[in-house]
Order: structure tokens, then C-alpha cells, then sequence
């Protein structure tokens, strides 16, 4: 198979990953990022990364962070190298289901506390209209309770 054949393959492989990888709340830079990243299967620098992707050296910076943040790829240090270099966290499956199940925790966790306060508010209210009988907000707030411990309980393993 030819060089460039190749690296078309590849390029398409990297695509379709990063499409799916998108779904997980990655913009599409990060996306191809990480695809890149998993697919080198080893420690990159930012200028590989910026080559390899065919953006700039800041952008690969600022993405790499985003990537950093979600614990999706780690710094490493290799002896003799002065750059920084990164690879991806492994398992898929696991790390990217850890980070989907850490936000849908988050976002629970945030609309619960604003429905309790609502709760709260509307409490205090003696004209409040009864728009919202008060069984339904409880239950719309347990809901969102059952979903926080399903979310905080859930165990993702490598399988």
C-alpha cells in the first residue's frame, strides 16, 4: 500500500474516532486531538500534535489543557526530552464514561440545589400561585435525588 494511501486511512480512522469521541462533550479540535494522540500511541509533543492536526502550536495548547482537565490525556517527562509531551489515558471505555458520568453528576447536583432553593422561595411565598402543587415539585426534586446517587454509585469498569 502506498505512503499516501496510508496516511488517508489513517486520517479517515482519526475522523470517524474523533466524531464519536465528539459525542462526550469535545469540541471538534479536541476530538481530532485525542483521536491523534491515542492513535500515535505514544508521548507527543505540542509540535507534533500541531503538525500531525494542521493548527497552530497555541491552539494545540489550549486544547491540550481542555483534554488535561477532563483527565483524558497526561503529561509525562521522558529523560532527555525538554518539551512537554503527552499521551492518553487508557482504557476508552472507562475514562470517557468516568468523565460523562462526572458531568451528568455535576449538572444533577447544580439543578437540584437550584430546585431546592426555588423550593425554598416559593415556601416563603404566601401568595404564591398554586401553578406547581407542591407534591409535584417534591417529586421532580426526588427525581433529581435518585439520579445524583445513581450517578454518584455507578461503576464503570474495563469490560
Amino acid at each position: 500500500m502506498t505512503t499516501q494511501k496510508t496516511d488517508v486511512i489513517t486520517n479517515n480512522i482519526i475522523n470517524r474516532f474523533a466524531q464519536t469521541i465528539e459525542m462526550f462533550d469535545l469540541s471538534p479540535l479536541e476530538a481530532r486531538l485525542f483521536a491523534y494522540l491515542f492513535i500515535a500511541d505514544k508521548p507527543t509533543t505540542l509540535d507534533e500534535m500541531a503538525q500531525a492536526v494542521g493548527k497552530s502550536k497555541t491552539s494545540m495548547s489550549t486544547n491540550i489543557r481542555t483534554l488535561l482537565e477532563r483527565g483524558l490525556v497526561t503529561q509525562v517527562w521522558r529523560k532527555g526530552e525538554r518539551k512537554d509531551l503527552y499521551q492518553v489515558h487508557t482504557p476508552l471505555f472507562k475514562i470517557f464514561m468516568n468523565a460523562y458520568m462526572k458531568k451528568c453528576l455535576d449538572t444533577t447536583s447544580h439543578h437540584l440545589l437550584s430546585l431546592e432553593k426555588l423550593k425554598n422561595e416559593r415556601l416563603e411565598e404566601s401568595d404564591c400561585s398554586p401553578q406547581i402543587k407542591t407534591e409535584k415539585l417534591n417529586e421532580i426534586i426526588r427525581f433529581h435525588k435518585q439520579l445524583q446517587h445513581m450517578f454518584k454509585n455507578m461503576d464503570i469498569s474495563d469490560n
